[in-house]
């Protein structure tokens, strides 16, 4: 069974419901030793799974219905959420902007991997068809699945950091490859890194990575898969949900508990994948040129610069919130660095404007989010995010830790009056107020789970270093670069070793040209 099956009406997306029962479908993923029986209700991801949900019961919310949703364009007469359809003006770049905050806000920023962060590439499959070439067919079919049903699809395209000093063909037990053609399909073995809520989607896009495309054909190759696939297994990282969850109350960790996208490490072990779901084989001239000729660059850079700028809102709105409970607000050098927090999330916001506003003209009339702006937000979220953290952590100082253990503290006399007197917050705060800002700011920035987001916005877009070379050698490639160093020529064309070339500008002083007189 399809997991697009599961929806009781063909012509819109699927609902919360429906979403956790496609889930059921037999996937294997394991945790601590141990083969999870049903995703969405093991103790290591029911909240995440439910969160989840809630931005697919958006989609059927009438009060919310008009800004997240659509008609699709597949005939089929029905609706989908906006980022899901490709843009064919501004109105629908700005459209699908505000579908795309709104559903990063239903998780305050949280969550970087939801159902629309992948609709960046499928919602170009059709229009992009061509490119695809022999499995143009292909791409056509996948975007008209995925839009009708708004179907949750991830990627994972980074091969494992195993014997990265060898060629990639010396490392095929590891890497995914190809091992066998057949007439329905092939079949492909090998492992993906950290397959951010694989275990939690409907379909997986297994890519390569440019960095190590090779001439052996076998490792050339771009397919999606369903996760409940015979062969593909997920080896998941510890849940901080679980651990959250097992251990305390939501008050203690209210982001650990419910927003957490588990990574898993992803194995193909033999993995059937018939032709229909091929979209690039044996071509490593595509494989190399894909995020960029396939439209994906500017569509996850726009999706994902929106989330962060969420966010970056949320963690300004909180510090300011921190500062005033600690009484720390009064101070000029706290006032700075808030305002530098502010100004960041407006260098985002400004970049997420720009991509909407200012679109690029693409095939058929459609139109891509502006890649200036995307390969700048790019290059700065992995600058900006470890400075906003070390900002929140020099300006709230202890407060971060001067805690009590749970909220099972307050529910305990002898302790409870310690702490409305020696906990209180600053302006008249109570003390259950101050720590549980606190409590949400040491998650955001401290826990095992803040610390994996800090990790994963600083690698979000790639290895930072890569990402500055992709920028100059897109200038090499246009006339970027050369227009930038033509102006340099201009201006040293005005001047050479015996003075100015022209006669705008005076000389040196002493040998100025004799002035003219009014007659002259």
């Amino acid at each position: 069974m399809r997991s697009e099956d599961y929806r009781a009406d063909t012509r819109r997306p699927f609902t919360g419901a429906e979403y956790i029962a496609s889930l059921r479908d037999g996937r294997e993923v394991y945790i601590n030793g141990e083969r999870i029986a049903d995703v969405t209700t093991h103790p290591s991801m029911r909240n995440s799974v439910r969160s989840l949900a809630r931005l697919y019961d958006a989609l059927h919310d009438p009060a919310k219905k008009d800004l997240l949703t659509t008609p699709t364009d597949t005939g089929n007469g029905g609706y989908t959420h906006k980022f899901f359809k490709i843009a064919r003006s501004v109105d629908d770049l700005v459209g699908q902007q505000a579908a795309i905050t709104e559903w990063a806000r239903m998780s305050y920023g949280w969550m970087g991997r939801t159902a629309d962060y992948k609709a960046a590439l499928m919602n170009t499959l059709s229009a992009n068809a061509e490119w695809y070439g022999d499995y143009k067919d292909n791409a056509v079919a996948w975007h008209k699945r995925t839009q009708e049903s708004a179907l949750f699809l991830n990627h994972a395209i980074v091969n494992p950091p195993i014997d990265r000093h060898k060629p990639a063909e010396h490392v095929k037990d590891v890497f995914v490859h190809v091992t066998k053609e057949t007439d329905a399909g092939i079949y492909v073995s090998g492992a993906k890194v950290v397959a951010t809520s694989s275990a939690l989607t409907h379909y997986n896009l297994l890519a390569q990575a440019s960095a190590t495309v090779t001439e052996d054909p076998s490792l050339s190759i771009t397919f999606i898969a369903p996760m409940n696939a015979p062969g593909i297994k997920m080896f998941c990282r510890t849940s901080y949900e679980q651990t959250a969850n097992t251990t305390a109350e939501p008050f203690d960790y209210p982001l650990s508990s419910r927003f957490d996208e588990n990574d898993a490490i992803l194995v193909l072990d033999n993995v059937f994948v018939p032709w229909e779901d091929v979209l690039i084989y044996r071509d490593a001239k595509r494989i190399l040129s894909f995020t960029v000729m396939s439209g994906f660059m500017h569509g996850y850079c726009f999706q994902g610069c929106n989330r962060f700028v969420v966010k970056l809102e949320f963690l300004a709105g909180l510090l300011a919130k921190a500062l005033r409970a600690t009484g720390g607000d009064a101070f000029r050098g706290n006032q700075a660095m808030l305002g530098e927090v502010i100004a960041l999330r407006h260098k985002f916001k400004s970049f997420a404007d720009t991509m909407a506003r200012n679109p690029i003209e693409w095939v058929g009339g459609t139109k891509l989010p502006n890649l200036e702006a995307a390969l700048c937000y790019r290059t700065f979220m992995s600058d900006a995010y470890p400075r906003i953290i070390d900002l929140i952590r020099r300006t709230v100082a202890s407060g971060l830790i001067y805690l009590p253990s749970s909220a099972k503290d307050f529910a305990n006399p002898e302790i409870n009056r310690y702490l409305a007197q020696y906990v209180r917050g600053s302006n008249d705060m109570g003390h259950i107020e101050r720590i549980k800002i606190m409590k949400l700011l040491w998650d955001a920035t401290g826990t095992e789970f803040g610390g994996r987001h800090a990790l994963y916005e600083l690698n979000y877009a790639g290895a930072p270093e890569d990402v500055r070379l992709q920028v100059l050698k897109g200038a090499e490639k246009g006339t970027i670069l050369r227009d930038m160093e033509a102006l340099v020529d201009t201006c040293m064309n005005d001047y050479d070793e015996k003075g100015w070339t022209g006669d705008t500008w005076l000389g040196p002083v002493g040998n100025e040209p004799p002035l003219r007189s009014a007659a002259e």
